[in-house]
C-alpha cells in the first residue's frame, strides 16, 4: 500500500517521538537495562501500527521499511543515553507523547481509508494506532494503561481521527488534510494536561457512602446481637 509523502513523514516522526517517549516512560516506571529500554521504546513506537496493519490485513509497514525500526530504536537509544538529563524536563515526556498521539491518529485513519475501510472503522483504527503502543508498554511495566486513567488521552486521538476522515471525505488531502487534524489533536491533548481537563467519571462518593452504610449496618447488627446475648 503506497503512502503519500506527507503521511510517510508524519508516520516516521510519530515513530521517533513514541520511541523516545516510550523509553523515557519505561525508564521512569522501572529501572531497566539497555535491552529493556529499547524493547519498550520500540513497542510503544511500533505496537499501534502493527495492530492496525494486522486488522486491515496488510503486511506491517514496520517489517517492510527499515526506517521504522531505525527511528524507533534511535528514539529509545537517545532516551537511554540522556535519561538523567531528560529527567529534569518531566514535561518533555508528555510533549513527545502528545506529538506521537496526534500524528498516529492521523496516519492510522488515512491508512485505513486507503485500505478501503469505511469512515467509522477508519476512525477506530486511527485511535488504536495512537494508543495501542502505549497500552502495550504500560501492560509490560505493570501499569494501568494511560488510555484508561489519563484524562484527555483518547479524546484528542478520537478528534484527530474524525477530522482526518472528514477531510479525506470532502477531498482535502496533502498538508492541510493531515497537519490540521494533527495540530488540533495536539492542542487538545496539551490543553488537557495544562488545565487538568477531565472527561466525566463515575461518582466515587456514591460508592464510598454505600460501603460506609453497609459497614455501619453490620456494626449496628453486631451490637444488637451482643446486647441480646448479654441480656440472656
Amino acid at each position: 500500500m503506497l503512502q503519500s509523502p506527507v503521511i510517510l513523514t508524519l508516520d516516521l516522526l510519530g515513530t521517533f517521538a513514541f520511541g523516545l517517549n516510550g523509553a523515557l516512560t519505561a525508564a521512569r516506571a522501572a529501572r531497566l537495562d539497555l535491552v529493556g529500554v529499547l524493547v519498550l521504546g520500540m513497542m510503544t513506537a511500533l505496537g499501534g501500527g502493527i495492530l492496525r496493519d494486522i486488522l486491515i490485513n496488510v503486511p506491517p509497514a514496520t517489517f517492510g521499511d527499515v526506517r521504522y525500526l531505525a527511528l524507533a530504536a534511535g528514539g529509545a537509544l537517545v532516551a537511554f543515553l540522556l535519561s538523567v538529563e531528560l529527567e529534569r524536563y518531566t514535561r518533555l515526556i508528555t510533549i513527545f507523547d502528545a506529538v506521537g498521539l496526534s500524528v498516529f491518529c492521523v496516519t492510522g485513519t488515512s491508512k485505513a481509508l486507503d485500505a478501503g475501510l469505511g469512515s467509522v472503522q477508519a476512525v477506530l483504527l486511527g485511535v488504536i494506532t495512537a494508543v495501542g503502543g502505549g497500552t502495550l508498554r504500560d501492560v509490560a511495566v505493570l501499569r494501568i494503561p494511560s488510555v484508561l486513567t489519563s484524562d484527555f488521552y483518547a479524546v484528542p486521538a478520537l478528534v484527530g481521527a474524525v477530522l482526518t476522515a472528514a477531510a479525506i471525505g470532502i477531498g482535502v488531502h496533502g498538508l492541510v488534510g493531515s497537519l490540521v487534524p494533527a495540530a488540533v489533536a495536539l492542542v487538545i491533548r496539551l490543553l488537557g494536561v495544562r488545565y487538568n481537563l477531565r472527561v466525566p467519571r463515575t461518582r466515587e462518593r456514591g460508592f464510598r457512602s454505600s460501603a460506609e452504610d453497609f459497614g455501619t449496618w453490620r456494626r449496628r447488627r453486631r451490637g444488637r446481637e451482643d446486647g441480646d446475648e448479654t441480656g440472656t
